[in-house]
């Protein structure tokens, strides 16, 4: 079992060719392909301005700080994104615009290739299971979670890992541990 751990301060930083923000990428797999299966990333949005469209890519985007950000695309998407937490999923195929609901917005992000993975975003609480013949994607809110290894995780760090055999088990250390997890499934398991 082969867990990439990563920590939000040391992730390179992509500043958007529009100027209205940055991305940094945790992970795109598999590295160096254009069209890439799934991609995992945090973006800063710093001022209102377009979404790019991404045919054929399903995303989620999940409110990590900041007041939020309304996403609009006219008669198509109309969503406030301002629960810190609380994943929200749409069609890559539709422009948006971003007209953040106060000062910038950082957001967790996840990205598949439709027809090859599909990603479920949720918040998690508690210790939980999960199995390595899907990828994943963890990212701590707050507290701490221990990983197979004994290793902790703390609040802006988290890991990434490819489907493989044998079972993971992340454990929630204390009644605040908070975290985000992606779990990417091959569509050869859908």
């Amino acid at each position: 079992m082969k867990l990439n751990r990563f920590d939000f301060a040391e992730l390179p930083v992509s500043p958007w060719r529009n100027g209205g923000g940055e991305t940094r990428e945790i992970t795109c797999q598999p590295p160096g392909n254009t069209e890439f299966g799934w991609r995992a990333s945090i973006a800063t949005i710093a001022q209102n301005g377009p979404f790019s469209a991404f045919n054929g890519i399903d995303r989620s985007i999940t409110l990590l700080e900041g007041d939020g950000v309304h996403l609009f695309s006219e008669g198509l998407i109309d969503h406030r994104l301002q629960r810190i937490g609380e994943p929200f999923a749409f069609s890559g195929d539709v422009a948006l615009e971003a007209r953040l609901l106060g000062g910038s917005s950082q957001d967790f992000n996840i990205m598949t290739r439709r027809g090859h993975y599909q990603a479920q975003v949720q918040r998690i609480a508690e210790t939980i299971g999960l199995s390595l013949q899907h990828a994943g994607v963890l990212y701590v809110l707050r507290g701490q979670w221990q990983l197979p290894d004994g290793k902790l995780l703390a609040a802006r760090q988290g890991c990434w890992w490819l489907p493989g055999d044998g079972p993971l088990r992340l454990v929630a250390q204390g009644n605040d541990a908070r975290a985000l997890w992606a779990d990417i499934v091959p569509a050869t398991l859908l």
